[in-house]
């Protein structure tokens, strides 16, 4: 059975212009997905990568055209300047990997509901009423926000270098378990290609 390796952070816009795309892939090719929340400020730190207000002024300008044009092609309402970004995505995390770790409800819905409520919701991802939410809408008990937090802060520190050794540098990256690398939720029709053989 194929697997993917899923690494990413609830405040990439890109992670949330997804969708349900690799949950759909997934499911076309039998394949099972580990979802791998990771601190992108400390791996851009490590893999050379310029958090956004660092970036320069042109590269700014093209990212919100490329996010208003992703928006229109996804169907998926995008806010480019949500009310809480950037905000720590810590918590959510935390929350992913308790809630992950039990095996029941839905994690991919957990991470979409997540996405999506900062990037369409302007709702605030670092607070508790709001994992709350997203967890017992995806079908978790949303006690899991008080639970588990040392093994979720492991984990996710844990993640943080899986992804430094295993190539990461972005947000959605897929890696399947032939270890193709694929980056941003552009490259989906490429791992779709790819499970089926083609690519």
């Amino acid at each position: 059975m194929a697997h993917i390796d899923y690494f990413f952070t609830v405040i990439s816009p890109y992670a949330y212009l997804a969708g349900n795309r690799l949950e759909e892939i997934a499911a076309r090719h039998g394949a099972t997905v580990t979802y791998k929340p990771v601190d992108m400020m400390a791996l851009f730190a490590r893999t050379g990568g310029t958090p956004l207000p660092q970036r320069a002024e042109a590269r700014k300008a093209y990212r919100l055209q490329e996010l208003r044009r992703q928006s229109v092609k996804t169907g998926l309402k995008l806010s480019l300047a949500p009310a809480h970004f950037p905000t720590n995505p810590a918590p959510a995390a935390y929350a992913i990997i308790a809630a992950q770790a039990t095996g029941e409800g839905d994690p991919g819905q957990l991470v979409h509901a997540l996405t999506r409520a900062c990037w369409a919701e302007d709702r605030n991802v670092a607070e508790d009423e709001v994992i709350r939410d997203c967890l017992k809408a995806a079908g978790f008990d949303p006690g899991l926000a008080d639970r588990g937090l040392l093994a979720g802060a492991e984990t996710y520190a844990a993640n943080l270098e899986e992804a430094t050794a295993r190539g990461v540098f972005g947000a959605p990256f897929y890696i399947t378990d032939g270890d193709e690398r694929f980056w941003g939720q552009d490259r989906l029709d490429d791992l779709d290609q790819h499970l089926a053989g083609k690519l």
